[in-house]
């Protein structure tokens, strides 16, 4: 039986396509758990200790999880492909469920593992051995890495709950159904946190179904610990919402204290929070969700909640409601600040013009008793908050569940009596507060002390309920989600692109328009708010030499302007089928092949539907994650990466003439050679499977001499043309010789020429000039994007034809073959300044710099130059980032909108964008 060392901590940022993935896999008479933040020595069984991280964290309580990690061993030899890992001394159960069970709805949270392949690579160690990283993340305990789910289900179909609950094992920590049957341990003792009234009315079924005892939760002391949790770890959790527009609100988790929560169930809860487990139920009223559907039911005969609220969007409440100006002859009263369109008295006309309950249209009655309570809640929550001197105020409950006319109803209410003073604000997993604090009640989760940057938000299919209502979690098999997509989403094999945009329906106070988010009838998953899977990485971190991280925003593209979402969504759309065609054939062009990649098409196709129909669906919309959620659906059926063998082909062409190339530049001056190396790496940028103008260059020749075409067009000066101060910085001016820089981060781009041609000449000349080179590399595979495990390869290719890289490789670890140990690639034992490569943290062809893997945030942290190369990393994202140190950012611009809106420019116009440190 081997020892289990945990020398390798790698990112999972896509989304497993199989739903036992998803949870942890099958473990053998206790709770197992591969560690991704602790070395476990056999024998012993003693973690090394760790420095903690930086950085403000969640503070929830001083409880660990409780992991025996003595004596941790895999079952098997190292050989097979997902050996079971056994924690033969692990007694006590980790909690992976909790259930917040409501009168209508059961709101479900669970925590799957995520296990990562222990890979051995003494490149990568020899990086950490370099940068002095340690194993796992410098945590003095271990940190769970996995995933967050939320599920719902009506009360009504509790037996559905449970059925979802047995088979996934959930109640058995999501132990594999192929294991657990004969081997898995007794439920008998196994306890789960449960609030909510079902938790007394349901605690035998789920004994008598699943054999486990449910643990009360205080309600409202899970509803606060819920609240705060999103509110510290979720960066697009809050936000307004006025006339029809939702805004997200960034909360600074230093300042969030105190603030008012406004619970509205049947009845309202007013709770005044003061920080972590403190606080008070300060007021509160009996008119609420329960008057709403009380009275709705008797006035309209509606039969649901939903149905009510349905008819509500088809209203008009002036027809029962008294308005100022129906007393004023059609005026304002302006003295007073009240405009004719003010509600005098809720359902005043039915008394001044002699109407019967028959008169009334229903619909019209459900607005205006809509109005009524949602304008009283509103008005009687700024009160509470002004007594306290509250300025902020998040509204939840059943009641709101994602309606729009809700919203805008108490946001007016609030911001009405406030004289615009205090804000109305809600929650994107509003639904699921009760069931979060449930889950982080149990001593024994795991998740202390995380940090708003270790978790990633996903949404794959399953997410956006496009036509089908689907119950439970994203769909898993990826056979399911392909019959999924075939049966709800479109027939046929055509690929469409989205329904075209309309513009937004406002919510004013002279009566509701119809919001065009919600149609004519009210989606199945109007209460679900769009949540996704919260991806817990461990490994990330915020990069550490921006110059403001609360400030920085990575997208430059505003996609709030209409016009502008639209045309990124056609752009999408059109280069949709090209995809498609390129992901198939690097699968082989199988048949299997081609439907999973229409497959793909239908589902990519329905988020933009979906976004489309409500662009903050998924949270704050920018154009990386526009095409990270390309990147992410494609992961999802299957498709690792989509460009293999162009970009195979690529490099191969480009590495036949860098020795040409080497020559050449090894004749110039330093000068001359350092603005034909920047000329280089700008026309080398112009190979981007991404754009569509660039991929109908490659028709027209080869690489090579698409390259040489694009070279000689490099005529300054260039659109931002700041490569004379550069210059100035790398050497200096007069008499005044600068230092050269000590550590230069290189964000790569593309394959081929991009990174071969451009980049890797420029990272030698600063080896040349003594300058440690990082190269930063994507961590998962983006369009023709290179990533982190290629770069190596191409590098020891380079490198047999250059002395200077093969010595900065040879002491970067990048040549495995040239290394006796580790300790020989220490900076001691080599005469030459390493190049080195390293992963990013991201799948996409963006980068959120919030975001990045512990790696890159190592290697940062002696870095004095940060060279930002491609559209994506410099132009669509970052191109206003500032950073504490020298940064240069490079990139061809291929897009016509970008290049007009970004850079008052043309197509093909370049980007020399130079920023000495801050």
């Amino acid at each position: 039986m081997a020892s289990l060392t945990d020398d390798h901590q790698e990112l999972n940022l896509g989304i497993d396509g199989n739903i036992n993935n998803c949870d942890e896999k099958a473990k053998h008479n206790s709770e197992t758990q591969r560690d991704t933040s602790t070395v476990v020595e056999r024998g012993g069984g003693e973690e090394k200790d760790m420095a903690p991280l930086a950085g403000s964290s969640i503070h929830r309580s001083s409880s660990r999880p409780q992991l025996d990690l003595s004596g941790a061993a895999i079952q098997g030899t190292f050989e097979e492909r997902d050996p079971t890992i056994l924690l033969p001394n692990q007694s006590d159960d980790i909690s992976h469920l909790a259930l917040d069970i409501g009168g209508s709805l059961i709101k479900l949270v669970y925590f799957s593992r995520r296990e990562d392949q222990q890979i051995n690579d003494r490149r990568k160690k020899t990086i950490k051995a370099r940068l002095g990283i340690s194993n796992g993340n410098r945590r003095s305990y271990p940190i769970l890495g996995g995933r967050l789910h939320f599920v719902k289900f009506e009360t009504i179909k509790i037996k559905e709950c449970l059925d979802f609950i047995y088979s996934k094992q959930l109640h058995r920590g999501g132990m594999d159904s192929r294991r657990w049957q004969s081997k898995g341990p007794s439920t008998e003792n196994t306890v789960i946190k449960a609030t909510g009234g079902g938790a007394y009315k349901f605690s035998d079924l789920f004994k008598e179904r699943l054999g486990i005892s449910i643990e009360k939760e205080d309600e409202m002391n899970c509803l606060v610990a819920g609240a705060n949790f999103l509110l510290k770890a979720i960066r697009h959790e809050a936000f307004t919402h006025i006339e029809g527009q939702k805004e997200f609100v960034q909360i600074d988790q230093n300042d969030l204290f105190p603030y008012l929560l406004v619970n509205i169930g049947s009845g309202v809860s007013m709770i005044k929070v003061d920080g972590d487990g403190k606080f008070q139920r300060v007021s509160g009223t009996n008119v609420g969700g329960g008057t709403y559907w009380g009275l709705g039911k008797l006035l309209t005969k509606c039969k649901s909640f939903d149905e009510l609220l349905e008819l509500s969007q088809r209203g008009d409440n002036s027809t029962i409601d008294m308005l100022v100006g129906d007393i004023y002859g059609g005026m304002d009263y302006s003295k007073i600040g009240l405009s004719a369109s003010t509600i005098a008295s809720s359902f005043g006309k039915a008394i001044s013009e002699n109407k019967e309950l028959n008169d009334c249209r229903p619909e019209d009655i459900s607005l205006s008793l809509l109005r009524m309570i949602s304008y009283n809640i509103g008005q009687i929550s700024y009160l509470n908050a002004l007594r306290f001197g509250l300025k902020r105020i998040f509204f939840g409950g059943f009641f709101i569940r994602g309606h729009a006319y809700t919203m805008d109803t108490i946001s007016f209410a609030v911001h009405f009596w406030s004289k615009g003073e205090a804000q109305a604000m809600f929650l994107r997993h509003e639904g699921f507060l009760g069931a979060l604090g449930a889950f982080m009640s149990n001593e024994k989760h795991g998740l202390d002390d995380l940090m708003v940057h270790q978790l990633v938000e996903r949404f794959p299919m399953g997410a956006p309920y496009m036509g089908g209502n689907i119950h439970g979690p994203p769909l898993g098999d990826l056979n399911e989600k392909i019959s999924w997509m075939e049966k709800f989403v479109q027939k046929g094999t055509e690929i469409t692109a989205p329904v075209p945009m309309a513009p937004p329906g406002t919510t004013g106070l002279g009566g509701f328009e119809v919001p065009s988010s919600k149609g004519d009838t009210l989606r199945s998953d109007a209460s679900e708010l769009n949540v996704g899977v919260l991806h817990l990485v461990p490994s990330l971190e915020v990069f550490p030499l921006l110059a403001d991280p609360k400030t920085y925003e990575p997208n430059t593209i505003d996609l709030s302007d209409l016009s502008e979402l639209q045309y990124w969504f056609t752009v999408l759309s059109e280069h949709l089928s090209d995809l498609v065609d390129k992901a198939v054939a690097s699968e082989g062009g199988t048949d299997d092949a081609k439907r999973r990649g229409d497959a793909f098409a239908r589902a990519f196709s329905a988020h933009l539907a979906r976004l489309m129909e409500e662009p903050a669906a998924y949270g704050k919309l920018g154009l990386a994650n526009l095409l990270e959620l390309r990147e992410e659906c494609l992961r999802e059926f299957h498709f690792i990466d989509a460009y293999r063998s162009i970009k195979q082909r690529e490099n191969e062409a480009s590495l036949a003439v860098l020795p040409d190339l080497l020559k050449e530049l090894d004749c110039m001056t330093e000068e001359t050679r350092l603005l034909t190396l920047i000329e280089g790496v700008l026309a080398a940028n112009i190979f981007d499977w991404g754009s569509r103008a660039c991929v109908e260059l490659y028709h027209k020749g080869t690489i090579i001499e698409i390259y040489r075409m694009s070279r000689n067009k490099m005529h300054r000066p260039w659109r931002v043309d700041d490569f004379d101060i550069f210059k100035e910085r790398m050497f200096g001016s007069g008499d005044k010789k600068p230092q050269p820089h000590k550590r230069a981060l290189l964000f790569v781009d593309n394959s081929g020429a991009d990174v071969v041609l451009g980049m890797l000449p420029l990272a030698r000349e600063l080896l040349r000039r003594g300058t440690e080179v990082v190269l930063v590399a994507n961590s998962l595979p983006a369009l023709n994007d290179v990533t982190a495990m290629e770069v190596p390869d191409i590098v020891a290719e380079a490198a047999k034809h250059c002395d200077i890289l093969r010595g900065a490789a040879e002491a970067g670890g990048l040549l495995v073959d040239a290394m006796i140990n580790i300790q020989d690639c220490s900076k001691e034992s080599t005469s030459s300044v390493p190049l080195m490569v390293v992963e990013n943290g991201c799948g996409s062809p963006c980068i959120d710099l919030r975001q990045v893997s512990s790696e890159l945030a190592a290697a940062a942290k002696d870095a004095d130059l940060v060279i930002l190369e491609g559209m994506g990393r410099a132009l669509h994202t970052n191109f206003n980032a500032q950073f504490k140190c020298d940064a240069l950012k490079l990139a061809m611009v291929k897009n016509q909108r970008l290049a007009e809106k970004l850079i008052k420019g043309n197509i093909y116009d370049c980007v020399c964008r130079f920023e000495p440190a801050s």
